[in-house]
This record gives C-alpha cells, sequence and structure tokens, in this order.
C-alpha cells in the first residue's frame, strides 16, 4: 500500500498543486487570462458567480447628481393657511410662522434642470437645492405635474453633474436597485435592495400610475430622490413607501423613468404636460363581464363610456365595444391604455382594434390634447 501512495497518489496530488498554482499565478503560461482580485474587489465584478462585491462605482456615477431640497412655507399662525407673497407688514409678522420641510431631487441635465416629486415642493415659498458637494442655490418651478406627482425645477448653475433618465421599460423583478436620497434631513444617504415589481397601476395615488416597487429602505426625506440601477443609471424618482407605522417596511414605489422623461420634457418644452386624449371611459373584462359578452378573459377592456365629440365618438366607437389593442399593442389594462395614450401626441392616429358583438373590427381615431383635470 505504501509503495503504492507513493508511486501514484503523491506524485497525482503534487500535480494538482502545481497545476493549481500556475493557473492562480501564472495563466498567461496555459493561455487564459490573468486574474485581476483588485480589480474584482474593487470595481465591483462578480466573483465566482456570487454576485457584486459593492456598488461603489454606481454610486460614484450618481451620487454627485442627487440633492437634497429645503422648502420653506409662510404660514398665518392663527388660520394655518399661506401668508400671501406680497412684503409683509409688522402685523403680519407676528402671525406668520415659516414651516419648513425637506426632500430630495435628481440633476437631469448639466444646464440646472432638476426633477422631483410635486408634493416635495407644493406650496413652497422659497425652495433651495444642497449639492452634495456643499453649496446651497435657490431653485425656481419649471412646471409641476400633481397628476403624475413630479415637479421640474431649474437652478442658476451650469456644468453640473447629471443623470440621464434611461429606459426603465428594460428592468426586470430581481434586478439589484440603490435608493440615493435624504431620509430624515441626515443627508445623503444610500440604500440597497431589489425591483420587487413592476407596472404597480392599482394604488389610486395618482392619475397616472406605473410605478415600480422596490425594497431598497425609501423613508420620509427620499422622496424625489434617485432609484438607480447596479451600474447608477436613472430607473426612476422614489416617490412614496407603504407603512402601517410611518417606518420602512420593504414596500417603496418609485416614478419609473420612462414616465418621468416624458413629463419633464412636455413642461420645458411647455411649462405643463401636454397629453393625448381619447374621450373613453372604460372598465375591466372581469370573467363575468366576459362570458356575458361571449369573449375571451382578458381580451381587451370594456368601454363604458365614450365622450361625445370626442376622438373615440368621431372615430366611431361606442359604448359596450370591447378595446382589445391600439396600434396592435393588446389593451387588457386600462390604466395601461390610459398611460398609452397620454403618451401619444396630439393629433397623431392611432388605430383602435374592438370587437362588436364578438365580431372584430378596425377604426382610426385622431388623438386630441387632454383637457386640463386637475388646476
Amino acid at each position: 500500500m505504501k509503495k503504492f501512495l507513493n508511486q501514484f497518489i503523491y506524485p497525482a496530488l503534487s500535480g494538482l498543486i502545481v497545476a493549481f498554482l500556475v493557473i492562480m499565478l501564472a495563466p498567461n503560461w496555459l493561455g487564459l487570462p490573468q486574474l485581476n482580485f483588485n480589480n474584482v474587489l474593487n470595481k465591483g465584478e462578480q466573483l465566482l458567480g456570487i454576485g457584486q462585491v459593492s456598488y461603489s462605482s454606481a454610486v460614484k456615477i450618481a451620487a454627485p447628481a442627487v440633492v437634497n431640497i429645503a422648502t420653506a412655507t409662510l404660514v398665518n399662525e392663527s388660520s394655518r393657511s399661506r401668508m400671501p407673497k406680497s412684503p409683509f407688514t409688522e402685523n403680519n409678522l407676528g402671525r406668520a410662522k415659516v414651516e419648513t420641510s425637506l426632500g430630495s431631487g435628481v440633476i437631469i441635465s448639466d444646464d440646472g434642470y432638476l426633477l422631483t416629486n410635486n408634493h416635495v415642493i407644493e406650496g413652497a415659498d422659497r425652495i433651495v437645492a444642497v449639492l452634495k458637494d456643499g453649496r446651497e442655490v435657490s431653485a425656481s418651478i419649471v412646471g409641476r405635474d400633481p397628476e403624475t406627482d413630479l415637479a421640474v425645477l431649474k437652478i442658476d448653475l451650469k456644468d453640473l453633474p447629471s443623470l440621464d433618465l434611461v429606459d426603465s421599460g428594460q428592468t426586470e423583478v430581481g434586478d439589484v436597485v440603490l435608493a440615493i436620497g435624504n431620509p430624515f434631513g441626515l443627508g445623503q444617504t444610500v440604500t440597497m435592495g431589489i425591483i420587487s415589481a413592476t407596472g404597480r397601476n392599482d394604488l389610486s395615488l395618482n392619475t397616472y400610475e406605473d410605478f415600480i416597487q422596490t425594497d431598497a429602505a425609501i423613508n420620509v426625506g427620499n422622496s424625489g430622490g434617485a432609484l438607480i440601477s447596479a451600474r447608477g443609471e436613472l430607473l426612476g424618482i422614489n416617490t412614496l413607501l407603504f407603512s402601517r407605522g410611518g417606518g420602512n417596511e420593504g414596500v417603496g414605489f418609485a416614478i419609473p423613468s420612462s414616465m418621468a422623461r416624458f413629463v419633464t420634457q412636455s413642461i420645458i418644452k411647455y411649462g405643463r404636460v401636454v397629453r393625448g386624449w381619447l374621450g373613453i371611459e372604460s372598465q375591466p373584462l372581469t370573467s363575468q363581464l366576459a362570458e356575458a359578452y361571449g369573449v375571451e378573459n382578458n381580451a381587451g377592456i370594456l368601454i363604458s363610456g365614450v365622450y361625445d365629440n370626442g376622438p373615440a365618438d368621431k372615430a366611431g366607437l361606442r359604448r359596450g365595444d370591447i378595446l382589445t389593442a391600439i396600434n396592435n399593442i393588446s389593451t387588457s389594462d386600462g390604466k395601461k391604455v390610459m398611460n398609452m395614450v397620454a403618451q401619444e401626441p396630439p393629433g397623431s392616429e392611432v388605430t383602435l382594434q374592438i370587437l362588436r358583438n364578438n365580431k372584430p373590427l378596425e377604426m382610426k381615431a385622431v388623438v386630441a390634447t387632454r383637457p386640463n383635470m386637475v388646476n
């Protein structure tokens, strides 16, 4: 046995050890790429399939573009109403109180455009943006959109660090994300999680909803901050958390960057959001309704109302029709249909595919400008 070990086993083990050392220390001898462990650890590259060791590179890209936002609102202490913006008299000063609040924002252009939540700056008499490098600058409101809870601000600085609003439609459940903001006024803070769900539109918080859900910690003060990918891309604007006790419970929501980009571009161009409109009301096609109409479940949405002389009415759409697709894109979700139509330029033509009396029909509608529903 000893002779067998000496002749076969020990030489084999020695050979394996030598081969391992060559692969680790001089892989180029065998035509293999050199391993750079400093690269792996410092740049957050994947190590033996266990995921990223660090997300510092993503934070370094995104963090300089995230600002703290402080607002001040002058209120009448006796009536709790806002004071007029005209110069204050001594009597007014005696009854006035300044209320402050904190939030976050994201610089989206190097010439000073900022994106934040509408509720962060709503009613504010003064808005101050505090950059990561410590600079403080007054911000003006370019436009607000209460229907998505977004607002565009402007600061008078140039050559600023900024983040592009990427196509958030490419995100998937399970993707690692980081939330950057100013929770509780502590200063810039980064939290990590994953995308828990996409396309959340049944929260009844905004008129237009298409939320990214994440378990990255979002707390009071994070509103308006950035939700970024592991590569430092801006995927969304953090907007709210669901909590029974007021703290983070792993259910937070962000407005996706695709929706934010549409709102931002419209506000910068027109000073308000210009949305497409078909003039329809709809309801989900439940299994009972589908059976009553003799169609399959999820075939589309049931048209429950058509505005007189609206685009859909002029195209020939009727109450009781089942809208199955717009421009060959299926329409089984009424909220998604509304979001999709809203981003169609007024004056453009869309093709409506419907079922009427269980027969397929197709009609053309010219999208109109949505009437202003919110002051």
